[in-house]
């Protein structure tokens, strides 16, 4: 790892004046804590922000209900560990109305229980400043995105009229009601975030390595049956593998890669040879063309 020390520092104090610049600027900061190892390195970060002192902001937490069960622990060990203030917040109307990943596909469920779900917790908690952990390497929407990134009272992106942030200096004007989306892992890439995992000895979720697991063979991936919820489609019979997780999101929207990468060092192995991108196990991404940006554009993560 120390061939990559200095540029690890480089990325870590980036983002780092990113995380002081938005709250300096916040009148009520934000973390959206997804729970995934961008959220962790991200939480890491601004810890190291502000110590000795407390987070001056709560984590959020936009609850689907489907969820890994693992994610969910994890976020109660970290947050009582932590001492951290944590919003969790849910749409009831969407679970009233039956609203699940089978009954109605990932781009209503997608749109109800985490789009507007956080639109809602925003309006109703008055967030201005809310930090993500997207990172530009991700997806193509994301690659263009700013790292202070506006949003229109109705929480709305408009990729065609990015406010430019030459020599890194944004202009972080706005009217009651709008926002900004603050990005401060950007620049920075998958193996960059596992290599400082490894620096940092940071905590993930261990879903993120390889064991076996109970999946099912579905569309070319590998889905795993995380509870009894899981509908299974006839002719499937669950069955062990070993599998790790390379993206986290809702159980039944996020296939599996086999693989043997038990450690952080073996999933650096990995990924230093793969050639596969790291959200193809992301299936709310290919619901429909241009998925993730008319996602953002509503007000998607």
């Amino acid at each position: 790892m120390n061939d990559h020390t200095d540029y690890l520092d480089i990325l870590e104090r980036e983002s780092i004046r990113v995380i002081r610049e938005a709250v300096a600027e916040a009148e009520r900061p934000v973390m959206l804590y997804s729970i995934g190892k961008d959220s962790s390195v991200m939480l890491h970060l601004a810890l190291k922000a502000f110590y000795p002192l407390t987070l001056p902001f709560p984590l959020l937490h936009v609850d689907t209900t489907w969820k890994f069960r693992e994610m969910i622990s994890f976020r109660e060990e970290t947050v009582a560990r932590l001492g951290l203030r944590l919003v969790s917040h849910t749409n009831h109307k969407g679970l009233k109305q039956g609203i699940t990943p089978f009954s109605h596909g990932s781009r209503v469920y997608t749109d109800i229980m985490k789009t507007e779900a956080l639109r809602a917790v925003l309006d109703t908690q008055g967030f201005d400043m809310i930090f993500g952990g997207a990172r530009r390497d991700e997806e193509r929407s994301r690659a263009k995105e700013r790292v202070f990134s506006f949003r229109d009272s109705n929480h709305r992106w408009e990729p065609r009229s990015q406010r430019p942030e030459l020599w890194n200096i944004p202009n972080l004007r706005k009217n009651p009601g709008e926002s900004f989306r603050v990005f401060p892992l950007s620049n920075w890439t998958e193996l960059d975030v596992w290599r400082y995992i490894a620096r940092e000895r940071i905590p993930v979720v261990p879903l993120y390595f390889a064991a076996e697991r109970p999946v099912v063979w579905r569309d070319g991936q590998w889905i795993m049956v995380d509870d009894d919820r899981m509908r299974l489609e006839q002719g499937e019979s669950p069955q062990l593998r070993m599998i790790r997780f390379r993206t986290l999101g809702c159980y039944p929207l996020t296939a599996g890669v086999e693989s043997l990468a038990g450690t952080v060092e073996e999933v650096i192995r990995e990924l230093e040879q793969t050639r596969l991108s790291e959200r193809c196990g992301r299936l709310i991404d290919f619901d429909q063309a241009g998925s993730m940006e008319k996602k953002k554009q509503e007000g998607y993560f």
